[in-house]
């Protein structure tokens, strides 16, 4: 890139990191790769592994199908679940039905899930903060009798909330939610239902919150943001959010076909990060494509160290 000619305008590229896939994403990929080569083409995973189209198309050239409901899934066939996870009644029809199936849930959110259970077995309702429909979502609900737990999205759906014993309460999170946020939102519950039972530790995992504090390192010293991301996937859209509340214009881009270099026309420091099921060849694929029309000199700007690592499924280490 440094050698690129004088005639082109300069550009500075504040590089995030950490950036891209997390620990979950990068297991729940393995996990299907291995099955297809423990099973052999076609292996079965309901509902995109990970939210990223790049990352979904690779997996299908090597033998994935995906599909959204267990009915789509011949008989005889291995079925993988996808890392955001599924209601109880998913992996009970998969056994009713003698398919062999692989939970490529992430660990994080299946905590989560556990502490579901825990807090509806001690009796308490669970204001669930999270957004309708995100696949976490539905199977976090799949994991408690129906009507035990309640969704919060805002901070105003804290403020109107009714409980029938505002004594018996708990909250859980989704993993990829805003950190701020979701602070403000559980800062309302707090004061509003002083005995809520709070989770162990904190439920929005720890990429998320990497991501998002490595994005408002960067974002001030920007002229504008690009985040590499799918726009179905929860923790990229978050760090457009952060970007533009810290005053950067910030655009989600799913490949570097879709930059806009009017965009950028005036821009001379760029921020660039990947939400964490983006792959790494895919910020360099950005990177060179805005090397083409400037002179660009990267920066990368680290304010944490990721070294977690998920184990697989058993039988799956080896395959």
């Amino acid at each position: 890139m440094t050698d690129a000619p004088a005639t082109l305008p300069p550009m500075t590229l504040l590089i995030a990191a950490p950036r891209g896939f997390c620990a979950g994403v990068d297991r729940a990929i393995i996990i299907v790769e291995r099955a297809i080569e423990k099973y052999g083409a076609p292996v079965y995973v309901r509902h995109e592994i990970v939210h990223n189209k790049y990352v979904v198309d690779g997996l299908k050239a090597k033998g994935a199908i995906f599909v959204e409901s267990l009915d789509q899934v011949p008989d005889g066939v291995p079925v993988v679940f996808s890392a955001h996870g599924v209601p109880k009644a998913v992996p009970a029809k998969a056994e009713q039905r003698g398919l062999d199936y692989l939970d490529a849930t992430c660990p994080l959110v299946s905590k989560v899930h556990r502490q579901a259970e825990r807090q509806v077995d001690a009796g308490r309702h669970i204001l669930f903060i999270g957004h309708k429909g995100h696949p976490e979502v539905i199977g976090t609900f799949g994991q408690v009798p129906e009507g035990t737990m309640s969704l919060i999205e805002t901070v105003e759906d804290a403020e109107a909330f009714t409980p029938a014993n505002p004594d018996n309460l708990a909250f859980l999170t989704q993993t990829t939610l805003s950190v701020d946020d979701t602070a403000a939102i559980v800062a309302t519950l707090e004061r509003r239902f002083p005995t809520i039972s709070a989770p162990k530790g904190e439920d929005i995992c720890y990429a998320t919150s990497n991501r998002q504090t490595a994005v408002k390192a960067i974002a001030a010293k920007c002229d504008a943001v690009y985040v590499i991301g799918a726009p179905n996937s929860s923790n990229s859209l978050r760090l457009v959010e952060v970007a533009e509340r810290e005053g950067t214009p910030a655009r989600l881009i799913q490949r570097a076909a879709d930059i806009d270099f009017d965009w950028l026309a005036n821009v001379r420091t760029l921020g660039l990060t990947a939400g964490a099921s983006a792959p790494e060849i895919l910020v360099r694929e950005v990177v060179e494509r805005i090397g083409m029309r400037f002179a660009v000199v990267e920066q990368q700007v680290e304010t944490a160290k990721e070294t977690i690592a998920f184990k697989l499924p058993r039988g799956l280490e080896t395959a």
